[in-house]
């Protein structure tokens, strides 16, 4: 099949300027930290810093995927994020809500490795996805100061001083909730830089409470994901397999979803996998993952290019031997050869036709 050249969704930020903005400085709770809530609006008047503003806040969303509200028992109607930005979006007023906002995330933000930070709120104006221009509301915490050296001259003289602030090509945490698909929980997109331990989910998880969206994205997303984790860990479990013979499959598995426009579950099987046995395998494991990880079965979506290449990058086609050799396979792996010498000693045989 002929994979056609299709866009990557993305974020068109030609039209948009931000309208509003409010700050609060969110504490730690356990730590005893404060919440310091600000009595009006930021002075965004000058120019440079509204430019600098727009940089910080949106310039990582260019490339994002989406999410919608949740909430535990699934009626997102009930998450407080849902009902406050619905307020926001209805005229409700913007600054009382960015501290209701902020007064929410300070209850949560009860782990003791939760960092405090300064927690920004955004009116944005005419954002587009897909050529449909919507508002927006981001939410963007700075977790992490910088300290930047500053020369002062006077005739013939020089001081210099540091001060403490911002990086503004770091962006820690971040969030738009988009004003459409109101009706399905909001579209949403989000940012977190810190690492993936357990206190640092309280930002998707806790307060946001976030689920993917059901679209194209997500489908691939997922289904790679549960491809990878079967050759990785269940079939060296049902079957002999060697470590080349693992790559094989991941590399066959990326180039199904490189050179296809849409996926079918039983084509992708057959075409990847090809032993039946090893199908079978892979559809109680794929069944079984699901049911754990409470997701949808998709047998038949359109990919999507986003996600492949993102994937893509978690696919390993390395070999590594001991501390000495790695060994890259990405084509036929019919010219990689394993045996073993008469004194244990373990070996491959590799065939090439030129040397690059």
């Amino acid at each position: 099949m002929i994979k056609h050249n299709k866009q990557t969704v993305l974020i068109d930020f030609t039209n948009t300027s931000i309208q509003k903005v409010s700050v609060h400085r969110v504490g730690n709770k356990t730590n005893e930290e404060d919440l310091r809530l600000s009595k009006s609006l930021l002075d965004t008047s000058d120019l440079r810093v509204k430019d600098l503003l727009f940089k910080f806040f949106l310039t990582p969303f260019s490339n994002p995927e989406f999410y919608t509200f949740t909430f535990s028992n699934e009626d997102f109607t009930l998450n407080p994020l849902f009902n406050f930005a619905s307020q926001i979006f209805g005229d409700s007023s913007f600054h009382l809500n960015s501290i209701h906002i902020a007064r929410h995330l300070y209850e949560l933000s009860i782990h003791p490795q939760i960092k405090s930070g300064d927690f920004f709120v955004a009116y944005i104006s005419s954002l587009s996805i897909d050529g449909e221009s919507s508002d927006a509301i981001g939410l963007f915490k700075s977790e992490n100061t910088q300290a930047f050296l500053k020369l002062d001259s006077q005739q013939d003289e020089f001081s210099i001083e540091y001060e403490d602030g911002i990086n503004i090509d770091k962006l820690d945490k971040g969030c738009l909730i988009i004003n459409t698909n109101k009706d399905l929980g909001y579209k949403v997109c989000i940012i977190d830089k810190s690492n993936k331990a357990a206190e640092a989910q309280y930002w998707k998880d806790n307060f946001l409470q976030l689920k993917p969206c059901n679209d194209d994205y997500h489908h691939t997303k997922e289904f790679m994901n549960i491809t990878k984790n079967f050759v990785t860990q269940q079939l060296t479990e049902d079957f002999v397999v060697s470590k080349a013979d693992q790559i094989d499959l991941l590399n066959r598995s990326v180039e199904y979803f490189k050179t296809h426009d849409t996926f079918e579950k039983q084509d992708f099987e057959t075409q990847v996998f090809q032993d039946e046995e090893i199908i079978k395998s892979f559809r109680n494991f794929d069944e079984l993952y699901r049911e754990q990880n409470d997701m949808e079965a998709n047998d038949s979506f359109e990919i999507s290019e986003q996600a492949v290449k993102k994937q893509a990058k978690v696919f390993k086609s390395v070999l590594k031997l001991d501390k000495n050799f790695h060994i890259y396979i990405h084509g036929n792996k019919d010219l990689i050869e394993q045996g073993v010498e008469k004194d244990g000693r373990k070996y491959y045989k590799i065939y090439f036709d030129k040397e690059a």
